[in-house]
This record gives C-alpha cells, structure tokens and sequence, in this order.
C-alpha cells in the first residue's frame, strides 16, 4: 500500500525540513536537495543507508555526483539519489561539493567489532592505503581516492559489493585490481575497521 506524502509521518517531517532550508536567510538553502537526506554537515544521521560526504574532498564529489549522472554509479538502493543529480546544473555540482567538502567529518559513532577491524587495519594497510587516507590526512585532497575512515559499515559493503558485481563501474584500473585481490572476509573486516574511526 502506499501513501501519500501528507500521510506519512516520515514524508511530513522530511517535507518540514526541506521547508526550514527553504527559508530566506539561509545559507544552506540552495543545498536543500541534499540536505534532505545527507543533512546540513553532510553526515546523514538516522539512516545507516546514507553515506557520508563530509569533508570528502569537492573534486571526489563532483565526480560521484557525475558517475550517478552519467550513469556509471546506479541508484538500486537509493532511486531519489539519481533523480535528484539528474535535476542540478554543472554549477550546483561545483557549488555542492565545495559545500560538503568544507564540512567537518565527526565519529559517526557506530557499532564495530575490535578483532575485524583489527584484521581490516591490515587489510587496509595492504590494499587501500595507497590511495584512501582520513580525512584529516594533510594530503587527502591530492589522494586518489575518497576517505573511508569514518564512513558506515552497511553504505561501503554496498558499495564494494557495487564495485565487485559491476553495477558500480570501477573508474580507475587499480581499483578493479586491487578488488580482485579482496579474500574472503576482507570486506567484512575493511566495514568494521573504516567504522572505528
């Protein structure tokens, strides 16, 4: 059965909200579409589905914003997502990444168990710290990719899981390899380290 947005008390909440963003003198009006569901500090609180773009860095945004676009990245999970980039201009890209890239990533304060991450440091430590640096790392603007530490368990096995059956397209070669190089429990053990920070 489904239900009008007046109905649900999830949609009439969202829905004041958005109108809260909307209104004049504020600075995160223009964001609002985002805010929805990543929230004003882009750490998406209360669903464990959203992932977390604060302080990823613009240009890695700016890019997942166009592989949702240009269809590299599917929205299964998530079809508002792909709705949403397919309504904002080049320039509201520019303008959102910048605006979640400057926010401040905090402890997402989730549940993780001590031996897995401990196997995921190594994981990490042997696979993706080439590339995946914290985002406080001095260098994490210049990295290859975006900052897993901190991001939530359930968002990065969906999104490893994307990468592994193809419905997410890998963008750099030595990603797809160093996918390929993924054991059993690896990523299990990567979600639980990556949610310790």
């Amino acid at each position: 059965m489904t239900y009008p947005i007046t109905a649900n008390p999830v949609c009439q909440l969202a829905a004041f909200a958005l109108l809260v963003c909307l209104l004049p003198g504020n600075a995160a009006a223009e964001h609002a579409r985002c805010i929805a569901c990543h929230g004003t500090d882009g750490m998406g609180y209360g669903n464990f589905s959203i992932p977390i773009i604060a302080g990823i860095p613009a240009v890695h945004i700016e890019e997942a914003l166009y592989a949702y676009k240009d269809g590299a990245r599917q929205c299964q999970n998530a079809p508002l997502m792909c709705q949403t980039v397919s309504a904002i201009s080049d320039e509201e890209i520019a303008e959102v990444a910048d605006y979640f890239g400057a926010q401040k990533r905090v402890a997402s304060e989730q549940s993780y168990d001590v031996d897995k991450a401990a196997q995921g440091k190594l994981v990490h430590e042997r696979l993706c710290d080439g590339c995946h640096v914290p985002t406080d790392d001095p260098d994490v603007a210049d990295a290859l990719g975006i900052p897993l530490h901190g991001q939530r368990r359930w968002y990065l096995r969906y999104a490893l899981d994307s990468y592994l059956d193809g419905s997410r397209e890998n963008l750099l070669p030595a990603m797809e390899y160093k996918l390929s190089l993924l054991q059993d429990g690896d990523i299990e053990a990567l979600t639980h380290y990556y949610a310790s920070f």
